[in-house]
């Protein structure tokens, strides 16, 4: 159960990896997602209620699992990029350095972004935006409240 209820019938979150890599480069990249995404869709206009946090934290938390979630950094740095690896499907991939991994349907409301070292994580997370991945994604999200 999640506490919050505001988390749980709003959330989104974005999950960066715990080691010192992850902490110094993709937790600030996870931070300006979260200020575009409350730009798009800020949470007092009836956009989601953005957390950001660690992939240690939300998979220790199976409760968090049912939330939408955008997973930023690559298998190396972020254990959930190396689990959703596995599961998504590729959207968007350049030479096999960047990633833009999700269901092109939107039923499945889990996305990792990476690349396999920072300028190209940050390119994938620009490319998410740009190519409006992550307005459909929005849209999806609070259509289904």
């Amino acid at each position: 159960m999640i506490p919050d209820q505001n988390l749980s019938e709003r959330g989104l979150l974005i999950v960066t990896g715990t080691c010192l890599r992850a902490e110094g480069a993709d937790r600030p990249l996870a931070y300006q997602l979260k200020q575009t995404i409350e730009t798009k869709a800020h949470p007092d206009n009836g956009g989601p209620l953005v957390l950001v946090l660690s992939d240690l934290w939300y998979l220790a938390a199976e409760a968090l699992h049912r939330l939408p979630m955008i997973s930023v950094g690559g298998p190396g740095v972020n254990a959930v990029s190396a689990q959703m690896y596995k599961i998504l499907q590729t959207r968007l991939v350049v030479d096999k350095h960047l990633m833009i991994q999700m269901d092109p349907l939107y039923q499945d409301l889990r996305v990792a972004l990476w690349g396999t070292n920072h300028d190209l994580t940050v390119a994938a997370i620009d490319l998410f935006v740009q190519r409006g991945y992550l307005q459909d994604f929005l849209e999806t999200i609070m259509a289904r409240k």
